[in-house]
């Protein structure tokens, strides 16, 4: 048995190898990339297809069985995760008001039932219409899925590495004020700013904070005022903050930001501060703007952090629209036309 399943385990492991060498190839020149997620992903995909393998090479038995439990894990994570969603969009609701932003959750939860229960009816009822649109609807939720494991996988890695470099500036994103106010979700990203500020200090170094955020609607002054005054009252000397209080979103926060550094230092080197549900899409803005600096992440509540990570993931999948839209609308037609 073991010759076997020589050649297949093999044809698992070289392709994880592949795509491992491809994730640190593209991690070392650019960590910021969206796509390392999806070299990452693979490589572990192809990296259980390997052990499963491998272990069927000793007890077919015991790798039939830890397969089933597996897709049985899966389907059962898919009914969890359905639940939570609903019930964390009933808390976003009540804690947060109505607006869109806040139904992400619900939405995806509820779109889960409903898929579920199409599916059991085209399924019983056998009409082809009905199972061709479901047959592409699901093919299209495959496909965003996979991205959206794999920029969840990714999210989770780059929130987690640690940058030790030393740097000139410190640059907090704006996230809204209550009229004049900081609320909790901005003062947590001033608060880790300050934290880092305060680090690269302890080692000698003498970097400067860099408040970005312009005034928008309901807001007394500009955001980026609010929070240079929000650090002042914490300790930080006012001489090394800058306010940068043009800007009206992420990308105008990193390309005003850094046209400021610029300007003070041509050759500087930053950190970029926002909560750890936007890092990933604010890396990937950084490296558009060509910021030289990578991004950290400042907690968030946990009843917050769903609908927001769906948010980003959205905005970065739009950011892609022709790919991903060409790539969906090709999944549909493939699905649907065999049916006409």
């Amino acid at each position: 048995m073991h010759d076997d399943y020589q050649v297949p385990t093999a044809l698992f492991f070289v392709p994880a190898g592949v795509f491992f060498a491809m994730f640190l190839v593209s991690f070392a020149f650019d960590r910021r990339k969206v796509r390392n997620g999806l070299y990452l992903f693979f490589a572990l995909v192809f990296l259980v297809g390997a052990s499963l393998m491998a272990l069927a090479s000793k007890s077919l038995a015991v790798a039939g069985f830890v397969l089933i439990s597996l897709m049985l894990l899966f389907v059962l994570m898919i009914l969890v995760l359905a639940i939570f969603l609903v019930a964390n969009g009933v808390t976003m609701i009540r804690r947060e008001g109505r607006r869109l932003a806040n139904l992400l959750s619900l939405a995806a939860g509820l779109g889960i039932f409903a898929y579920i229960g199409l599916r059991a009816l085209a399924n019983t009822v056998q009409w082809t219409p009905l199972q061709a649109t479901m047959d592409a609807i699901g093919a299209v939720i495959s496909y965003v899925s996979l991205l959206f494991m794999c920029f969840l996988l990714y999210s989770f890695v780059y929130g987690r590495i640690w940058h030790r470099r030393a740097v000139d500036f410190v640059v907090v994103l704006g996230s809204g004020l209550i009229g004049s106010r900081v609320p909790p979700l901005l003062a947590s990203r001033l608060d880790r700013g300050r934290a880092v500020f305060d680090a690269q200090r302890a080692k000698g170094r003498d970097p400067v904070l860099v408040t970005s955020g312009g005034q928008g609607p309901g807001e007394d002054l500009p955001e980026a005022r609010a929070m240079a005054d929000y650090l002042i009252d914490k300790g930080v000397p006012e001489d090394r903050i800058l306010v940068e209080d043009q800007s009206r979103s992420t990308e105008e926060n990193l390309r005003f930001s850094k046209a400021i550094m610029q300007q003070h230092r041509p050759k500087y080197r930053c950190v970029v501060v926002t909560n750890n549900y936007h890092v990933m899409r604010a890396a990937t803005i950084a490296r558009k703007e060509k910021v030289n600096g990578q991004v950290l992440g400042s907690p968030t509540a946990r009843y917050f952090w769903p609908s927001a990570t769906i948010r980003e993931f959205v905005a970065v999948f739009l950011s892609h629209k022709i790919v991903n839209f060409c790539i969906c609308a090709f999944l549909i037609i493939t699905n649907v036309l065999p049916a006409l």
